[in-house]
């Protein structure tokens, strides 16, 4: 290609205007606070005219434990007159106090603050990546990537830039491997084998919406609001990712790109990138021991909670195996404090990066010091799921729309097919998957319960359609930097070169993503967590 034909004006195809038309929408979206804030006046300002206009519907759930109108009507309740405000003012600090995801994300993230800020989880990826044969090289960068998601953005800031490095070194094109890796980090975001901070968001968030057809139901086994809650069928995502991404970076991407031309590229992009280069022998003595550590907890946990009389068993529940082990999974996300803190303060101590309790703390504060917006978006959404439920718009928009879906005879699975293409739709415009499930999940989860299924299944399907279009909205947080590190391989790179590179990734990965989910639930009727049903009963 010549100089010219290379800087001559190219026609943009329908979908490169599609996703144009896409970043214009999104940006005209406010803040995610700020939207959260406005849908709280606007449940307000719809609740006065719901109550005075006397919207009501017949209540279909049973009278008693499940039932909230004793006479059979569910009717809008105003929140704007004498009796709503004082609810509002006495119950706003326990809105947000008491929302469900709040506390165990802080404590999950205070253990992973401690690994990330000792190094051991840079250090961990870093060693699956280089350490990989180079015939299993891509399938370990998408696998890595998919199970970096438990470390928060750790794999954005490391593995990314990480697999273009490794990529580069073996011959290969450096944008292919940046392009396995985003597609396995963000296009595989829920997925994974390990239990990680996205589960007991998505869970408590599911809990509250469940909460406003069924007050006692809560999203996990034995009614326990569980990060488990989707574990299995995540599991096995990890591993339909790890192929699916594997397979269109080998068969399409890589002969997309075709020989890298190095002349475009930045003049360092040869030297390997600072802190991403082989790992140094303390650290791989660090990290042995690490997994030393992790392996004796491991033990120590199988001795009390496998015999029958162990610390972890209940011995008033010894019929049913998840039940029998409600202590050990109500203990999930303290497990997961322990075991990110314990090694990554025996790696810290063996590398020197952690010398003091200090360190300690300070990898806390740290990951803490980054929760500072979630936790001002946490209080809006809190009121926001607080005022939906208690003024009956979100028990009424159920039924109304439950009644559609049967009208429409929208009430097997096929169901699941819309709602996650609208998810997919959704999250173009609104890359944040907490401020996106805080808002759908009010609507459809007890929408998708007066049909029939489970809030965990809705939400696993919910989750699907969060991910696969994150590799392909402008709007997803990291996609300006994943970009400027692309353009470090190819300084005349545009945005709809990258997002085209990343199309085939999110249309196999929803395709496979959805015929997973369909065979797992409805073809062999498995649970999509330890004791999780598919269905939930209606009247």
């Amino acid at each position: 290609m010549t100089d010219d034909e290379r800087n001559a004006p190219r026609r943009r195809g329908v979908f490169a205007r599609f996703l144009d038309l896409v970043e214009w929408l999104g940006n005209l979206l406010p803040h995610p606070v700020t939207l959260f804030a406005l849908l709280c006046v606007g449940v307000l300002v719809t609740s006065w005219i719901a109550g005075t206009l006397g919207w009501e519907v017949a209540d279909p759930r049973l009278e008693g434990a499940k039932g909230r109108s004793p006479d059979g009507i569910i009717r809008a309740i105003n929140l704007l007159n004498p009796e709503g405000l004082r609810r509002i003012g006495t119950g706003l600090v326990t809105n947000f106090t008491g929302f469900a995801p709040l506390g165990t994300v802080l404590v999950a993230l205070l253990g992973v603050g401690v690994a990330e800020r000792s190094g051991l989880l840079g250090a961990g990826i870093r060693a699956l990546v280089l350490g990989a044969p180079r015939s299993l090289l891509t399938a370990v960068v998408v696998f890595a990537a998919v199970i970096s998601n438990t470390a928060s953005e750790m794999g954005y800031v490391v593995l990314i830039p990480l697999a273009a490095v490794v990529f580069h070194s073996v011959g290969r094109h450096p944008l292919a491997g940046l392009a396995a890796a985003f597609a396995g980090v963000s296009g595989g975001y829920s997925a994974n084998i390990f239990i990680g901070t996205v589960d007991p968001l998505l869970a408590g968030i599911t809990t509250e919406a469940a909460a406003i057809l069924d007050p006692t139901y809560a999203v996990g086994a034995v009614n326990e609001i569980l990060p488990t809650a989707n574990y299995y069928f995540m599991c096995v995502s990890t591993l339909l990712i790890t192929v699916v991404g594997t397979l269109v970076t080998t068969r399409i991407v890589e002969p997309k790109l075709g020989p890298y031309d190095p002349t475009n590229a930045e003049p360092d992009v040869g030297e390997a990138v600072e802190g991403m280069g082989a790992l140094s022998d303390v650290e791989r003595k660090g990290l042995r021991w690490a997994l030393i550590t992790i392996g004796v907890m491991l033990v120590g946990l199988a001795a009390v909670a496998v015999p029958e009389n162990g610390w972890f068993r209940d011995p008033a529940e010894n019929d049913l195996l998840v039940k029998d082990l409600r202590p050990l999974l109500q203990s999930v996300v303290a497990l997961i404090f322990v075991m990110f803190v314990i090694p990554g303060v025996v790696y810290g101590r063996i590398t020197g990066s952690m010398r003091t309790d200090r360190d300690v703390i300070d990898g806390m504060s740290k990951a803490m010091s980054s929760m500072g917006l979630y936790l001002v978006l946490v209080f809006f959404a809190a009121q926001f799921v607080a005022f939906f439920k208690w003024s009956n718009l979100g028990t009424i928009t159920s039924v109304v729309g439950a009644d559609l879906l049967t009208d429409w005879g929208l009430t097997g699975p096929e169901v699941f097919l819309p709602f996650i293409l609208m998810c997919c739709g959704v999250n173009l415009m609104l890359g944040s998957a907490s401020a996106q499930w805080a808002v759908t999940a009010p609507i459809f989860v007890p929408m998708l319960m007066s049909v029939g299924y489970s809030p965990q299944v809705i939400q696993a399907a919910y989750r699907i359609g969060d991910s696969t279009t994150n590799t392909i909205t402008p709007m997803m947080s990291y996609f300006g930097l994943i970009f400027a590190f692309a353009m470090r391989y190819d300084r005349k790179l545009g945005i709809g070169t990258l997002i085209s590179t990343m199309i085939p990734y999110s249309i196999a990965m929803l395709i496979g993503w959805v015929a997973l989910f369909y065979l797992w639930v409805f073809g062999f009727d498995l649970p999509v967590g330890p004791g999780t049903p598919t269905f939930y009963p209606t009247p």
